[in-house]
């Protein structure tokens, strides 16, 4: 493809996402200052139609852009290296001061991945091995009940207030903090919940409490059975002119009901910064309408996290990748430090796109 016919097929995607609607010659001619009439414009968009690029709705209609031509526009942005972070202090902004439990942060993530795109975002926790313990605390916080907060070598802190009978001392509580730490540390929640009645008896005559801390690492055992999957924006997809067709709306519920299969189909694998699969390149056919932009995030620990934008194939790609970048760094500073806290994300020069 030489350079006219490429700059044509960009103007012609750029003003279909914009609106949607068939774009004709004239348009082109009218809105993009090619220096190029409407009959030259023309013949370059029936040359673009021969090679796969645009497809013609209807005989009187103008062209749309096919798979195969955003398959090169999105090409050439990451070849290009146009892309940069965009909304960078924004997305910041939307976590600052916020819970540190790993399911609140997923779940803010997607809610602020939709609203910045208008898309259907869907953000999945690391994969891999189960987090381990590194610190276990128990806080006073009114009489007969206490806050434990866990700290695991993913950075994440999980934490819930616990009831018991009587009344224990601060340093009480610490001191049992500090058995707990010992026994339960290099420990996966399972692993500890096996061995907590056994440490029980080592720790001393506090069953109660005990007891209570037991529920809780169940329930966390229970949740952990099925990975959480964060989805935001769904309304906000069917506000877009592809889903006035209640076929594709029956789609798109079907999938987000699914949350199983939407994680297996969102889910990246493999240190790349990006993969972005448009239409049929999903091998889904309830899909081949839509496109699929994927980025990772990781933790301490190395684990590595999925967070992903799905929308029409006439998707804003740069704005999406840039969100996409923007907010697998800031994830990466939330999850990536030993201590739980945010801090520099690590370096992406390594990575490679998809």
């Amino acid at each position: 493809m030489d350079d006219r016919k490429f700059r044509i097929l960009q103007a012609i995607i750029d003003d279909y996402i914009l609106t949607a609607e068939p774009v004709g010659s004239r348009t082109i001619s009218k809105k993009y200052d090619m220096g190029l009439s409407s009959a030259t414009i023309r013949n370059e968009m029936s040359d673009l139609e021969e090679l796969g690029y645009l497809d013609q709705p209807h005989v009187s209609a103008g062209r749309v852009p096919s798979a195969k031509a955003y398959r090169l526009y999105v090409d050439q942005l990451l070849e290009q290296g146009t892309l940069r972070n965009l909304d960078e202090e924004t997305v910041r902004a939307h976590f600052t001061g916020r819970a540190h439990q790993m399911e609140d942060i997923i779940d803010q993530a997607a809610q602020v991945l939709s609203t910045m795109t208008n898309y259907l975002a869907v953000v999945l926790p690391p994969s891999g091995r189960p987090p381990v313990i590194r610190n276990i605390q128990l806080v006073p916080v009114a009489t007969g009940s206490a806050l434990v907060v866990i700290v695991t070598d993913t950075g994440i802190v999980r934490d819930t207030v616990i009831r018991y009978n009587g009344q224990l001392s601060s340093d009480t509580l610490y001191a049992i903090s500090q058995a707990l730490t010992q026994e339960l540390s290099g420990k996966t929640l399972p692993e500890a919940l096996e061995v907590l009645p056994e440490v029980s008896r080592r720790v001393g005559d506090n069953a109660d409490l005990l007891r209570s801390l037991s529920g809780f690492l169940g329930e966390r055992k229970e949740k952990g059975r099925k990975p959480h999957v964060a989805v935001g924006g769904t309304s906000r997809m069917l506000t877009l002119p592809e889903y006035s067709d209640m076929e594709r709306v029956r789609n798109l519920l079907s999938l987000v009901e699914a949350r199983d299969r939407l994680a297996s189909i969102v889910r990246q694998n493999g240190n790349v910064q990006f993969t972005v699969r448009i239409g049929p390149e999903s091998g889904i056919p309830e899909m081949e309408n839509c496109s699929i932009v994927t980025a990772t995030y990781s933790t301490y620990s190395g684990q590595q996290g999925t967070i992903g934008v799905i929308g029409p194939t006439r998707m804003q790609y740069q704005k999406v990748i840039s969100v996409l970048s923007s907010m697998g760094q800031q994830l990466t500073e939330l999850f990536g430090h030993e201590d739980g806290h945010a801090g520099p994300g690590d370096s992406s020069d390594e990575r490679r796109h998809s």
